[in-house]
């Protein structure tokens, strides 16, 4: 089975287990996400044609990971007046698995939930050494060297 969906202003022709590189999309590595955008679906000869997309249809995919593309230079010029600019882009991308394929009217099929297992390091009391008391001779001095602030006298009425 087969689908072509649109995602990122681009259509792109995809089957289960597929990994494709789209725009970037919403969601982190992990996530499980829809995509509703499906023009066509295909299986051996009978194919379905959206008009344009095909309501109740859609391509179940997770997200592997977020990457960016190779660099592009951007270079304006005007000749003879002393016009040039340089600039560089590079695209933001998401790396997608694609996991199920569902036509109008289809149900899921039960997914197997797994959640990875994170081995948390255990957190152990340190032992935090007395540090050495400042020396507090120099603050001393400062402090009685200091003459007391004078006060203004209260106005009497």
């Amino acid at each position: 089975m087969y689908a072509v969906l649109k995602t990122g202003g681009k259509q792109y022709k995809v089957s289960e287990n597929d990994v494709i590189i789209v725009e970037r999309l919403t969601g982190e590595s992990g996530a499980k996400i829809n995509l509703n955008e499906v023009l066509m679906i295909g299986e051996g000869e009978n194919t379905t044609v959206g008009t344009p997309i095909i309501e109740g249809a859609l391509v179940a995919a997770e997200v592997l990971e977020h990457k960016r593309g190779d660099k592009i230079t951007v270079f304006k010029k005007k000749r003879r007046k002393n016009y040039r600019r340089t600039m560089g882009h590079r695209q933001e991308l998401t790396v997608l698995r694609i996991t199920d394929i569902l036509a109008a009217g289809e149900k899921k099929t039960a997914a197997k939930k797994t959640k990875a297992k994170v081995d948390t390091p255990k957190k152990t009391k340190s032992k935090v050494k007395a540090q050495p008391k400042a020396d507090k001779s120099k603050s001393d001095t400062a402090k009685t060297k200091r003459t007391p602030s004078r006060k203004t006298a209260a106005k009497k009425d």
